[in-house]
């Protein structure tokens, strides 16, 4: 009988992740891929600048002495770093050799922040639908190439490389997609543009990495963000009166770098009770670490949360203090406000910039709102603040401040 009688069966990413980790056990260590800084740039045949030098040095010695990772962890690392410097040397290729991409510049860009797991990615997916914004999209943070207008993402020979991806990463992970639900098209972060000068704030989620992190703390993030507008400038090229719309929580830590390189910048910022996120963030992190890491302890996490959404939520005053940005360049958004009614919370958001409403925008938005009334997130979860040591009364003396400055209800 011909094969193609049979059904095709479908891949079991979760068998397959299973057999490598079994692999990995009995594999060697000397036997699994090194990410060795030198290395890597010399198989990678890019020559990154000094900072983007100075920050795998960096990260590299910090996953070495702090982490320890898995076989697949070993393998993600160097597979993920090789991509990122010859993604970052195409970057610098295409700007080199097409002069007209620089010449257009990134112009006012609408940049949402907030705590984590407070509705941001949310608001990003709604503002997504507006055929006027332009997102960077999880496919092109991996594929750099701008989005055609008539896209579909079943007939995009990348985007269907990272969906396999994202289903081969969810086995490994298992949450994953109930805790984060991606496609390869849906919006991304834009620490997956600045981690390719491995200056980037996503790298202390998947690994535990605090010497990197301090260090990057005090290096700051100038040099991030200017290579953050050549990536953009090379997704846009070709796109006419690109307006781009941004999204990270951990914006709050670079807004001086931002508004170095974007002057004009606008921004969006998401208040939810912190005692709310800490749990979600806290389970996210441990979900992300698990294919990376082994002995994760949840305690650590937990304080590593805590302490950081601490700074920033006190950041997030201080931004909102600040002299250099007008009450006309930033908007704030109740999360139980964009939750309750995402139609008005977005008129509110174009109203203040004086930017147009379309029908086809709001059509598009109850839409989305009928097909996934949660934004894609199943069901309701609780998590045990207690496994992480959490404890919310000596959380919320903490952040008195930031509830009463910006009237977050508890």
């Amino acid at each position: 009988m011909n094969s193609e009688h049979y059904p095709a069966q479908p891949v079991s990413y979760r068998a397959i992740a299973m057999g490598l980790q079994a692999v990995g056990a009995a594999l060697p260590r000397r036997l699994w891929p090194r990410h060795d800084p030198a290395q890597l740039m010399r198989v990678s045949q890019s020559c990154p600048s000094a900072g983007t030098v100075q920050g795998l040095v960096r990260l590299a010695a910090s996953l070495d002495a702090e982490s320890e990772l898995t076989m697949f962890g070993a393998l993600a690392i160097h597979h993920d770093f090789l991509r990122l410097l010859r993604n970052a040397a195409y970057i610098e290729a295409q700007h080199r050799d097409v002069p007209a991409i620089a010449k257009v510049r990134v112009t006012a860009p609408i940049f949402i922040l907030g705590l984590p797991r407070s509705g941001t990615s949310f608001l990003h997916s709604l503002l997504a639908l507006d055929a006027a914004n332009q997102v960077p999209r999880n496919w092109q943070t991996i594929y750099p190439l701008p989005r055609p207008p008539d896209f579909k993402a079943s007939a995009h020979k990348q985007a269907r490389i990272v969906d396999r991806e994202l289903r081969f990463f969810a086995g490994f992970a298992p949450g994953f997609s109930q805790a984060h639900p991606i496609t390869a098209d849906s919006p991304q972060e834009c620490t997956e543009i600045t981690a390719h000068t491995f200056q980037s704030l996503r790298f202390d989620t998947t690994f535990r990495v605090p010497s990197y992190q301090t260090w990057l703390d005090a290096h700051g993030h100038a040099e991030a963000f200017r290579f953050h507008s050549k990536f953009l400038q090379v997704l846009q090229h070709g796109i006419d009166q690109p307006r781009w719309v941004l999204k990270c929580p951990d914006h709050v830590f670079s807004i001086d770098a931002i508004l170095q390189t974007y002057p004009d910048a606008r921004f969006v910022i998401v208040h939810r009770d912190p005692l709310k996120v800490f749990a979600s963030v806290a389970n996210l992190t441990e979900i992300l670490r698990r294919p990376f890491l082994k002995n994760i302890d949840p305690a650590e996490i937990g304080a590593q949360v805590t302490g950081r959404w601490i700074d920033g939520a006190k950041q997030l005053i201080m931004f909102d203090r600040r002299s250099d940005v007008s009450a006309a360049r930033k908007i704030h958004i109740q999360y139980d406000d964009l939750i309750a009614d995402p139609l008005r919370a977005v008129a509110s958001i174009y109203a203040l910039f004086n930017l147009h409403l379309a029908d086809d925008f709001t059509t598009a938005i109850a839409a989305a709102m009928a097909a996934n009334p949660r934004g894609g997130y199943s069901g309701s979860r609780r998590y045990m603040l207690g496994r992480f040591n959490i404890r919310p009364e000596r959380l919320t003396p903490q952040f008195a401040d930031y509830v009463d400055y910006f009237h977050v209800t508890p």
